[in-house]
């Protein structure tokens, strides 16, 4: 046997302990690493979804909600303020300024800029109130309650206030601007509770003449916006167009290296009235004079150019002072000659005369017999004073202002009363009396005529001596001026014309013309009106003018009382032109409820004619006619009864 090799130990797992069967084959072990595959996914899906989430927002941000991030992001960024429009002037007809505009400030603020956290006050919106409040004359509470406004960065304090306010609040900014920082700098809070206050440009409202003229010219309210008066009417050509500026800011203050976009104002145009000043100053004295004397409750001048209709002056009195509206009486600041509405009494018999002689039922030297007592309807008539039967012409019912006079004259105008009642009211209603002047002005009453079916009985007869219509100082006006323009009304006119920002002049558009009655009776009637004022026996000799044909009117009526509807007082009131024979001016007074002197319209309305027609005659260099006045009769004389007849004799006569 060849000799045993021993065999070498196999390095492996124990052997098995013997126990007569064979060991089982092992496994061996092997350690595997987890697939980073899914880990890979999960990361890249939320990755994904993070991603999309992001490009979402971003798309929302940038185009779906872009305009509205914008705008926020303007609207904390930029800030815009209007530039106001420079209100035209209001000029008479020779350019001088009635009302004007000078350059004034807004007072605004930034509420945000007197929080705490910006002011380093906590108590800023009332402390700067305190300040504030006497230089702007306003309440301190009302002032804080704007300054502690929540989500808005602009409130405006105060409008239209003059540059010395606004030096006042600067002078005060640059003390406590340098509290503050004399503050900052000794490690305290810097407060400083007027940084937020600032100015904007605007324009204030200013009248040069104080009262004259308040009445046509009106005035502007707190917004700068017309508030009465010709201000209302012409508002929109007076205002212009606002504009517009847009700048970028920070804190609250403009940063002038950033850019800004602007649109500018449209300045608003000058307007030229017909009005003449000198002439409304000597109408405006001469009418509040004569209310204080008289203690009346008001009254009112009017000076018309008769060929043109153009209204020279237009006075009321009691007046107001536009430029300081507080201590103006609400009575006061319309236009009483437009607004206020009355019964004219015998200035109106023009229009009654004007009717009878355009009919041709009488002429100026008809025959009218005038008892002292008529009875008409249920009434009892009489004139202003009792009186043997007057022998009248019908110059002379005029002249004399008789009612009865006035009531068989206008009688005549048809075969019934009925009849004759149509006939006066179609003239009254040519006239203008119940209809719009023309002047389209704010407020104007248009006066009461009503339709001569709905006269009462006693309208009948009182209507045509001026009681039972009522009409406007203006209406009044414009009867005597169509007299003086030959029969033709041209309606009254207060504006010349407009001048546009780029100063061309655009002349108003021509007044509409009515003929009324002829050329004839227009020269008739102004023959019978100098006799009012000429003839001894008139009631209108206190308005004569030397040098000068008058012909005019006195009127007295009985006043309603606005506060009881009920009759009581007196409205005296005198119309009027000059020259007579080639008349250029009309003139119209009128006082209602004279409580001193006398209340006749020839005594206390004559003298006002008579100085505001010379002031006017020399203002507008207009000559004396030089030629006698027509001197139509007044009365007739009465042939004496004839002389008694003896009885004829009967029987045989001597010498049979």
């Amino acid at each position: 046997m060849s000799p045993q090799v021993p065999r070498r130990r196999v390095p492996g797992p124990a052997r098995a302990r013997t126990t007569g069967r064979p060991a089982p084959a092992r496994t061996p072990h092997t350690i595997r690493l987890g697939s980073p595959k899914p880990r890979l996914r999960l990361v890249s899906v939320a990755l994904t979804l993070v991603m999309a989430a992001f490009v979402v927002r971003l798309l929302q941000v940038q185009a779906v909600d872009a305009s509205a991030y914008s705008a926020k992001a303007s609207e904390n960024r930029f800030a815009s303020y209007t530039l106001a429009a420079e209100r035209g002037e209001i000029t008479d007809r020779k350019g001088v300024a009635l009302a004007t505009s000078v350059d004034a400030y807004d007072i605004t603020a930034d509420p945000k800029m007197f929080t705490p956290q910006e002011s380093k006050a906590p108590d800023a919106p009332a402390q700067a109130a305190a300040l504030l409040a006497p230089i702007l004359g306003k309440d301190a509470k009302e002032i804080a309650s704007r300054l502690a406004t929540k989500n808005t960065r602009y409130v405006v304090l105060a409008r239209r206030q003059t540059p010395q306010v606004w030096n006042q609040i600067k002078d005060l900014q640059k003390v406590f601007a340098d509290k503050a920082a004399v503050d900052r700098k000794n490690n305290g809070p810097g407060a400083n509770v007027l940084a937020g206050v600032f100015k904007e440009d605007s324009s204030k409202r200013v009248y040069p003449n104080g009262d004259l003229a308040a009445g046509i010219l009106g005035y502007v309210n707190a917004d700068g916006k017309g508030g009465g008066g010709l201000e209302s009417a012409l508002d929109k050509k007076l205002a212009g167009k606002d504009g517009e500026l847009t700048y970028a800011q920070s804190g609250g203050r403009r940063v002038p290296t950033a850019g800004s976009s602007e649109k500018p104002a449209v300045p608003g145009a000058d307007i030229e009235l017909t009005i003449d000043r000198d002439i409304q100053w000597a109408a405006q004295s001469a009418i509040s004079e004569q209310v204080e004397k008289s203690g009346a409750d008001r009254g009112y001048v009017i000076v018309q150019d008769t060929r043109t209709g153009e209204v020279l002056a237009m006075a009321n009195a009691p007046g107001f002072d536009p430029n300081d509206l507080g201590k103006a009486g609400s009575a006061a600041m319309g236009n009483a000659a437009l607004q206020d509405v009355y019964e004219p009494g015998s200035t109106a018999k023009v229009m009654s005369m004007a009717a009878v002689l355009e009919e041709k039922k009488a002429t100026p030297e008809t025959h009218v017999e005038v008892p002292n007592r008529l009875h008409r309807g249920d009434r009892l008539f009489k004139d202003d004073i009792d009186h043997p039967t007057w022998y009248l012409t019908l110059n002379g019912v005029l002249a004399k202002s008789s009612n009865i006079g006035t009531i068989l004259a206008t009688g005549q105008l048809g075969n019934t009363q009925a009849e004759a009642n149509k006939v006066l009211y179609s003239y009254l209603n040519k006239f203008g009396i119940g209809q719009p002047t023309g002047l389209n002005y704010p407020g104007e009453s248009r006066g009461i005529l009503a339709k001569p079916e709905n006269w009462s009985t006693s309208q009948q007869f009182t209507i045509p001596f001026g009681q039972g219509l009522s009409l406007n100082a203006m209406q009044a006006a414009s009867v005597y001026s169509t007299i003086a323009n030959g029969g033709v009304r041209i309606e009254p006119t207060l504006v010349r014309g407009t001048k546009g920002p780029d100063g061309r002049f655009t002349p108003a558009k021509a007044p509409a013309q009515t003929r009324v009655v002829s050329h004839e009776t227009a020269k008739a009637l102004a023959q019978m009106l100098e006799s009012v004022v000429d003839d001894q026996e008139g009631t209108g000799t206190k308005a004569r003018i030397p040098g000068y044909r008058v012909g005019g009117k006195t009127g007295t009526s009985n006043r309603v009382d606005p506060a009881t509807g009920r009759y009581k007082g007196y409205t005296a009131s005198f119309a009027g032109f000059a020259p007579a024979d080639d008349p250029r001016i009309t003139v119209y007074c009128a006082i209602q409820n004279p409580t001193k002197g006398s209340y006749f319209g020839g005594q206390i309305c004559g003298p006002i004619y008579k100085k505001v027609m010379e002031f006017a005659l020399k203002t507008l260099r207009i000559a004396p006619t030089g030629t006698a006045p027509a001197g139509l009769p007044v009365t007739y004389d009465v042939a004496p009864p004839p002389a008694p007849q003896p009885a004829p004799r009967t029987g045989p006569q001597p010498g049979q």
